[in-house]
Order: structure tokens, then sequence, then C-alpha cells
């Protein structure tokens, strides 16, 4: 399946339950609240704008980010058109 941030229909998202080791990762940065947050809005409209939704490089891997602050962002992969599993959360500038 090929999905362009463009392209994404702006159904009802899905999220999968987040990994324990990722949530354990945004409790000990003080990010769980922001996530949540940026997670709900997600949902509702993937191309929110403070969400900066994209689609990373390299473009053929397909894994996409939000971000949840000015320096975290949550990547993803789509499992299906309207479903999304968080595969990690990271600092953006490193």
């Amino acid at each position: 399946m090929v999905l362009s941030a463009r392209t994404i229909l702006l159904a009802k998202m899905k999220i999968l339950p987040v990994h324990p080791e990722i949530l354990d990762y945004l409790r000990r940065r003080g990010l769980e609240k922001k996530f949540f947050k940026q997670a709900k809005l997600f949902k509702q409209d993937p191309h929110y704008p403070s969400l900066e939704f994209e689609l990373l490089e390299p473009r053929h891997l397909r894994i996409y980010s939000f971000r949840i602050d000015r320096k975290y962002r949550a990547i993803f992969i789509f499992r299906d058109h309207d479903m999304i599993e968080i595969i990690d959360v990271n600092n953006h500038y490193q």
C-alpha cells in the first residue's frame, strides 16, 4: 500500500496500542500528556497544522511522523488506510 501525506483521507484514524517501552520513554521525558493530546488530534484530523504530519526520507520505506512538541516526534507506519502503529518516539534534533 502506497500512501503519501497528501493523500491521506480525513477518515477517523485509529492508533494501535502503544508499546510499553514507548510509553515508558514518554513518561521519563514528561511527554505522556502531550503525546496523547497530539494523538487525539491526529485521530480527528491527520492534517491538523500543529502536527506537521510528514512522510520521512527515504520515502520508499513509507515511515511517517507527527509532532509531539518542538523537540519530539512520533514515528509511525500505516497498518491499513485508517490505522497506524507508533514504532518510535524520538528527539527530532538528534
